[in-house]
C-alpha cells in the first residue's frame, strides 16, 4: 500500500497515487495501535520516564524519521526571516540550521515529558495518530502545493474534503478514552494544525512535503500536552 510506504518505514519504494490519501487515516490509527500497545507493555516493566522515551524512539523508527526531518526543514524554512525562494530553496537542502535544531530539541522534549505522564491512557494515541494523519490528508484539499513537481504531486489528484469525515471517529474515540479532556485535545491539535499551514500558505504560498511532516508531529505533540493539562 503507497501510504504504508509513504508515512512508514513498511514497504519502500512504492509510488503514491491518487488514492494514497485516503488510506492515511487507516495508516495512522496502525501506527496508533502499535505505539498503544508499546506504551501498556512498556508500562508494566518500566518507569514512566523510561516509557516516554521508548515511545518517542519507537514512533521514530516506524516512521523513520521522516516527520521529523520534515520538522526541521520547515522550522529553518518558515521562521527565519527571508524571501519565499529562498525559503523553499533552504527546506531542500540536507543541512539544516539553528531553527531546526532548537524545534526538534523542543518538540521531541514536549513529546517525551508528555508520554512520560500516566495520566494518558494507552488507547488515547491512537485517534491522535489517526487525528494527525487525516488533518494532512484534508489539507491538500484547501491550501495549494507550493512545490509543483516535488513529493507531493502525485496524489494531488485524490484530494478530497470528503476525507475530513475521518476526524470524526478520531475526535469521538479520543472522547469516549479521554472525556472532556480529549475534547480539548482534539481542538488544540487541529488548530495547531492549521496554525501550521496557515502560516506555511502565507510565508511559501502553500505546503509542502516537509510541510505535511512537521503538521503530524505538531498535532500530536499539541494533543498530548493538552491531555495532560492539570485540570
Amino acid at each position: 500500500m503507497s501510504a504504508v510506504a509513504f508515512l512508514t518505514v513498511a514497504g519502500r519504494g512504492q509510488m503514491p497515487h491518487a488514492k494514497t490519501l485516503w488510506w492515511f487515516p487507516l495508516v495512522g490509527a496502525g501506527l496508533g495501535a502499535v505505539l498503544a500497545a508499546i506504551h501498556w507493555g512498556a508500562s508494566e516493566l518500566w518507569p514512566l520516564m523510561v516509557v516516554g522515551i521508548l515511545l518517542v524512539a519507537a514512533d521514530l523508527i516506524l516512521t523513520g524519521a521522516l516527520h521529523l526531518d520534515g520538522l526541521a526543514d520547515s522550522a529553518d524554512g518558515l521562521l527565519p526571516h527571508m524571501e519565499r525562494d529562498r525559503r523553499l530553496a533552504v527546506m531542500n537542502h540536507p543541512d539544516v540550521g539553528a531553527f531546526a535544531i532548537a524545534t526538534v530539541v523542543v518538540v521531541l522534549g514536549a513529546r517525551w515529558a508528555a508520554l512520560s505522564v500516566d495520566s494518558i491512557e494507552s488507547l488515547s494515541l491512537i485517534p491522535i495518530w489517526t487525528l494527525s494523519r487525516t488533518v494532512v490528508a484534508v489539507i491538500p484539499a484547501i491550501v495549494p502545493y507550493a512545490r509543483p513537481g516535488g513529493l507531493a504531486d502525485p496524489f494531488l489528484a485524490g484530494t478530497s474534503l470528503w476525507l475530513a469525515l475521518w476526524l470524526v471517529p478520531a475526535i469521538a474515540g479520543l472522547v469516549l478514552i479521554e472525556g472532556v479532556t480529549g475534547t480539548v485535545a482534539a481542538g488544540v491539535a487541529v488548530m495547531a494544525s492549521a496554525g501550521i499551514a496557515t502560516l506555511a500558505w502565507r510565508k511559501l504560498g502553500g505546503f509542502t512535503g516537509d510541510v505535511l511532516g512537521s503538521v503530524i508531529l505538531i498535532a500530536e505533540t499539541a494533543a498530548l500536552l493538552a491531555l495532560v493539562t492539570k485540570p
